[in-house]
């Protein structure tokens, strides 16, 4: 008889956990479920590298930005559809492509204006503005108050060859076509010419500072873009938002799990 009430705690005591477990499971998919709309990348095409440079230090403010608490490519179910649309395109043609940024936050866009604002605050500058006044990046549409990005259906990307890895970065030297000189944060993704994140004239779509074999790279990847309802940004050849987003008025706030 002690057997079988002990036996009947054990199977309660496993119920409750069994419970609890269960509960929990539930509580956290719904703590992370996104707005509706919203898609994660991998959900869509898991063949799509996603490097996001503000889930870590490797950004402009050299430090994790807030509101990224995961690298998960997050965007409109619109803009992740007609990616992986270009997708398609460029492994036919030995490309992938590489997200560095796509849905942010709005307290991520609020945290590049304190820092905009703190002008003792400059130790990237020789990796990412060089050339350029910390005080005038705003001015100049390198970053912006209301971003684009926070409407989801906005990203800033490249391509490697489908045979190459990304790597650490490594810092070069380049010298423009004006004999100005530039940092390039080589990190194995096709050459374009300049790096993500460079404010400076260099990094506009149709620079006359650049090759023209870099030139040609940026050229395909836009026609590609283009191709699939993405206009681009003219001053950052990395950027591009969906044409007929479906959030053109909405800016998001939701973090980054």
């Amino acid at each position: 008889m002690k057997q079988k009430i002990y036996k009947s705690t054990q199977l309660t005591i496993l119920h409750i956990i069994f419970f609890i477990i269960g509960y929990f499971m539930i509580a956290c998919s719904l703590a992370f479920a996104l707005p509706k709309g919203f898609v994660y990348l991998k959900d869509i095409d898991p063949t799509i590298i996603e490097n996001l440079r503000y889930y870590s230090n490797e950004n402009f403010m050299g430090r994790k930005i807030d509101g990224y608490k995961s690298g998960k490519v997050i965007l409109t179910k619109q803009a992740a559809e007609a990616i992986s649309n270009v997708q398609k395109v460029l492994l036919k043609d030995g490309y992938s492509l590489v997200i560095y940024d796509a849905y942010r936050p709005q307290r991520a866009v609020d945290s590049f204006v304190q820092w905009g604002a703190d002008i003792d605050d400059q130790g990237e500058k020789e990796k990412y503005y060089p050339a350029i006044n910390k005080a005038d990046v705003f001015e100049l549409g390198y970053v912006a108050v209301k971003s684009s990005h926070t409407r989801g259906s906005t990203v800033d990307l490249t391509i490697i060859k489908t045979n190459d890895s990304l790597k650490a970065i490594e810092i070069k030297k380049r010298q423009l076509k004006d004999e100005s000189w530039i940092p390039f944060l080589d990190d194995g993704t096709v050459d374009m010419g300049s790096s993500f994140d460079l404010f400076g004239e260099a990094s506009h779509h149709d620079s006359n500072l650049i090759g023209s074999q870099f030139l040609i790279m940026r050229n395909y990847l836009r026609e590609t873009m283009k191709k699939y309802g993405f206009n681009e940004y003219k001053e950052e050849w990395w950027h591009y938002t969906l044409k007929d987003e479906p959030f053109p008025d909405t800016y998001f706030d939701f973090e980054i799990n």
